[in-house]
């Protein structure tokens, strides 16, 4: 375990950071069929007892929140209905278009104008445009009523396929900053940042080894944000322990 000082208005913010991201680079191979394999692996073992962080539900509940695109849903604990590669994914996940991609939304703070989403799942623009999905359904509720920046919380995204078409990515990107806000992703396992790397997507969103490996779920929503806003805007100075 290590430790990180985060520094914005003379204020100290501490974060610990864990040594291991996940066990994501264990089993990653180079090649995707391997990849593909391992991950079906993965989903069989785990991925119905993987649901969304819970302990800032005393802060936000999104289907009790009027403004929320997911308002007035009912979850059962019990009856299983989505599913990733017919393997069944836990109630508590919202759908919002994507047949791979799930995704939570665990905070919004409409003052600031932020929201926190957390995702599981494979996001696939090559097969089923997931971006398309995301951008319409969620994104753009949630930018009408005031939010500009977009904190997603990946460590459950599994893989990544781009599409050659990028242009919701460009059009998501050039909505919030007019607006002075950003898109980031958090603690992207190595491979998907990888891909993501590769189909360019640091031209629209903020990601990578600075913004991985953080462990946000102790802390609360508010403080996560403020930090992730205090490093897009370059106003936050790393000490490492």
């Amino acid at each position: 375990m290590r430790f990180e000082i985060w520094m914005r208005n003379n204020a100290a913010f501490v974060i610990a950071l864990s040594w291991n991201r996940l066990d994501s680079d264990n089993w990653v191979a180079s090649t995707k069929v391997f990849r593909k394999k391992r991950t079906l692996q993965y989903l069989n073992h785990t991925m119905h007892d993987i649901e969304p962080h819970f302990r800032w539900r005393d802060y936000y509940i999104a289907e009790e929140d009027e403004r929320s695109p997911f308002f007035g849903r009912t979850y059962s604990e019990f009856a299983f209905t989505n599913s990733l590669y017919n393997f069944y994914i836990h109630p508590q996940w919202d759908s919002f278009g994507s047949s791979t991609l799930y995704g939570k939304i665990l905070f919004v703070d409409y003052d600031e104008g932020f929201a926190h989403i957390e995702l599981v799942g494979e996001w696939n623009d090559t097969l089923h445009n997931d971006i398309m999905f995301l951008k319409r359904n969620v994104a753009d509720p949630l930018m009408l009523e005031g939010i500009h920046k977009f904190v997603f919380f990946c460590e459950n995204v599994l893989n990544f396929h781009a599409s050659p078409d990028d242009d919701y990515y460009a059009e998501w990107s050039e909505e919030v900053l007019e607006e002075g806000g950003w898109i980031a992703f958090l603690n992207t396992r190595k491979h998907v940042e990888e891909e993501m790397e590769e189909a360019r997507m640091h031209l629209y969103a903020h990601f990578g080894e600075e913004y991985n490996d953080i462990i946000w779920r102790s802390q609360k929503p508010l403080v996560v944000y403020q930090i992730l806003d205090a490093m897009v805007l370059g106003m936050v100075k790393r000490l490492m322990g």
